[in-house]
């Protein structure tokens, strides 16, 4: 069973000039061929042998995604090591946190940033021997006498040393046991400490297998990687699968720099958690609303056919159009459509995946009407990926699709939903109690989500299983329904619904900054702070007529009867959002008590009343 590293090195021996990544820098793209790919690769781990990393040993890498993220990834993997990825945005205390539960040996830090954080933990940090950082030294402003400090080019001399006299020592270092362990993916830890999910050889190798056959990927394709690499869905994408298949990895200069990224690259094969997805619609309804009058109206006629389009497809009705249908399409593309799939760098995707958590519909849908193929994807970190995938030939809006190929499903007497496969993860790092609460004796992984199948086998997320909300007159309802159905608009970034054991449903929403201010500007009313912004009148009832828009497409019980806008945006570094950005529920609850409680009070601004 080969490893990433072998992979590596198969790729090397029979394409060694072809392209493998592309990173921009200084302003151009410069590209680097597996050849180049593994060779620094090899130099660096055994470099990392060279600072005394063993098998087994655990090496941290916190950076932004860059070609140097996967050569510590497959050097140390290469020496028998197990690397991780820490978070960027993550701060020191959970930075020293993941280090102590690792017992991590090395630090992998690209920057000046990175190293502030490593140079206030490493003394507390007994089994932290070596802080490698990626940058150059000119570039760093602290310098430090400490030995434990190195840099990216320190480590590949000491591994030259290694190498002088037997080249392809690291190449035979490579473990070849399916159930040696490879990586550790760390939870984002929504409702408690992250934990360390194991995942081996035989679990990636079962991913790839997967991510091949369904996607049909070849080297002719191309993905764009921005997600941070520490997530699994990333790592399938940009590290399993391209060197499994040969695919082309461009990284993104940065999280902030997608849309422009998405326009350069052109991917082919596109993963995006919701968040993506919905501010492509908001960045699409703010370009249109400056837009002439007579491309508003183009737009919406490209709107009114795309629509009638995906109305065909999903009642199963062939989506042969009139001639007339036919020609206005046609004009449309030329003076809409195309430009807008262009703008989002959407041209040449032929498979973009929704995933990561639940996405409203009417995102799904309106992407679809302006002919982007996107599809639903569920998965989680302990089944290395992908449980199930829509099909674009049998799409169903709403549900997630089948499961995939050699993953079995089914749901329990509770509803929540139970995976078997070989992408069923080994276990939590030194946490045996909560892998046996995960992973049952029969090898059924616990998702912690509730579904149901469709009679014609699609899977539909219904919420997670501790997020269920019971309001006071016993109804259980789903949250993330609800606010995904109010981030639908573009002007809400974010929507936390409340309502367990209250009389009804009640919302605290953060308004979507860029789109709500340039609306703002557009109606000539004048603000400075981001909330100044929220306790415009104004504002408030623009989110008011969002949220009235939402509930017409909600059943009674689940309408929402008041809200309040949050008065800042929510912050990792507060503790308010993981590093995945999901919203930790129960610190929002604590933190903003009196807002919520106001909700059930007596009204004021802010506050959209009615009868539950």
């Amino acid at each position: 069973m080969p490893t990433l590293p072998q992979l590596l090195l198969r790729w090397e021996e029979i394409a060694p000039s072809s392209v493998a990544l592309r990173v921009k820098r200084r302003g151009r793209w410069e590209e680097i061929s597996y050849g180049a790919w593994a060779d620094i690769t090899r130099r660096f781990g055994a470099g990392l042998a060279q600072l005394g990393v063993e098998r087994g040993d655990r090496v941290a890498i916190q950076s932004e995604n860059r070609p140097e993220w996967l050569y510590a990834c497959l050097g140390a993997q290469g020496i028998g090591a197990v690397p991780f990825g820490v978070y960027p945005t993550n701060p020191a205390a959970e930075l020293a946190y993941q280090l102590d539960d690792s017992a991590a040996k090395v630090l992998v830090a690209e920057d000046q940033e990175q190293l502030d954080k490593a140079l206030e933990v490493i003394d507390e940090r007994a089994s932290l021997t070596a802080v490698v950082v990626l940058e150059h030294r000119g570039t760093l402003s602290a310098t430090t006498n400490d030995e434990r400090i190195l840099h990216f080019d320190d480590v590949v001399a000491l591994g030259d040393r290694q190498l002088a006299d037997d080249p392809q020592w690291w190449d035979q270092q490579t473990p070849a046991d399916p159930d040696d362990l490879a990586v550790l993916i760390y939870t984002s830890g929504t409702t408690g400490k992250p934990k360390g999910a194991m995942l081996s050889w035989r679990n990636i190798v079962a991913a790839i297998r997967l991510q091949a056959e369904e996607l049909s990927v070849t080297p002719a394709d191309e993905v764009l990687s921005y997600l941070p690499l520490c997530h699994v869905a990333e790592q399938v994408m940009s590290l399993y699968t391209p060197l499994g298949c040969g695919a082309k990895v461009n990284f993104a200069e940065s999280i902030e720099t997608v849309q422009a990224d998405l326009r350069a690259v052109r991917p082919t094969l596109l993963f995006a958690v919701p968040r993506i997805n919905e501010k492509l619609l908001s960045s699409i309804e703010d370009r249109v609303a400056e837009a002439t009058p007579v491309k508003r109206a183009a737009y919406r006629a490209a709107r009114r056919i795309g629509d009638r389009l995906i109305s065909r497809r999903l009642a199963r009705r062939p989506t042969r159009y009139l001639g007339y249908e036919r020609l206005v399409r046609a004009v449309l593309w030329v003076l809409v459509t195309r430009s807008l799939r262009k703008h989002t760098g959407m041209s040449r995707v032929r498979v973009a995946i929704s995933g990561g958590a639940p996405v409203a519909p009417e995102v799904l849908r309106f992407l679809h009407t302006l002919g982007v193929p996107v599809i639903e994807a569920f998965g989680m970190t302990e089944a290395t990926g992908t449980i199930t995938l829509d099909d674009a030939d049998d799409l169903q809006l709403g549900s997630v699709g089948r499961p995939v190929s050699g993953v079995e499903v089914r749901i329990a007497d509770d509803g929540e939903i139970l995976v078997r496969a070989d992408t069923v993860f080994v276990g939590y790092w030194g946490q045996p109690e909560a892998t046996a609460e995960t992973v049952d004796p029969d090898g059924w992984l616990h998702t912690g989500d509730i579904g149901e199948f469709s009679d014609d086998g699609h899977l539909r997320l219904t919420d997670r299983k501790k997020d269920i909300i019971i309001t006071a007159g016993g109804k259980n309802l789903s949250p993330s329904e609800i606010e995904n159905r109010l981030k639908v608009s573009p002007y809400i970034k974010e929507a936390i619904v409340i309502g367990d054991g209250r009389r009804y449903i009640t919302a605290l929403i953060q308004i979507e900054h860029d789109t709500v201010a340039n609306w703002a500007q557009r109606e000539g009313i004048a603000f400075t702070t981001f909330r100044d912004l929220t306790d415009r009148d104004e504002v408030v009832a623009l989110i008011g007529r969002a949220v009235d828009e939402a509930n017409q497409d909600l059943a009674r019980v689940e309408q929402v009867k008041a809200f309040r806008l949050l008065p800042r945006e929510l912050d990792q570094d507060d503790d308010e959002l993981t590093a995945t950005q999901k919203v930790r529920r129960s610190v929002i609850s604590e933190r903003y008590s009196e807002l919520i409680d106001s909700m059930y009070g007596t009204g004021r601004s802010g506050v959209s009343e009615g009868e539950g």
